[in-house]
């Protein structure tokens, strides 16, 4: 069973997040040995501004990434098709764990960048904590593809 885990920083909040989170989670079951990693979010304070916030969270991230076939959700990677995604899934998948980040609110450290493969869902930004489902429906999506189940149209 491939290992997929999905390395990202702060904790979800919004019930309705949790909830559809859960939900690809459990269908994920199916497919993969999915698990997800919170990294704490750094705070935003006088002293601790936004590239630290980046540089700290980072440093942390490397530190789950040491030694793994790892891939930055990053607006400026390449784009990917639902196909595709499932392509790198089933590429990478049959090498070992493969390891997704996606950063906190201020994004990723150019280290963790540098680091990781990137690869987008598309050209625009959403949340973070919005993108962790994002992430979880395209994974099962994919699943689907390469298992060929219903569900991909």
């Amino acid at each position: 069973m491939r290992k997929i885990t999905l390395i990202c920083v702060g904790k979800l909040k919004e019930k309705y997040l949790v909830d559809a989170l859960a939900e690809y989670q459990k269908r994920l079951t199916r497919f993969f040995d999915f698990k997800i990693v919170e990294l704490a979010e750094c705070k935003l304070t006088n002293s601790n501004t936004p590239a630290r916030v980046i540089e700290s969270e980072g440093r942390e991230i490397l530190e789950k990434l040491k030694g793994k076939n790892a891939y930055a959700l990053a607006i400026e990677g390449g784009q990917v098709s639902s196909e595709e995604f499932a392509e790198v899934i089933e590429r990478d998948g049959n090498n070992g764990e493969i390891c997704f980040v996606i950063g906190g609110s201020y994004g990723l450290s150019n280290e963790v960048k540098q680091k990781c493969k990137k690869i987008s869902f598309g050209r625009v930004t959403y949340p973070h904590q919005l993108m962790r489902v994002i992430f979880a429906e395209q994974l099962y999506r994919a699943a689907t593809i390469i298992n060929n189940v219903e569900y991909h149209k």
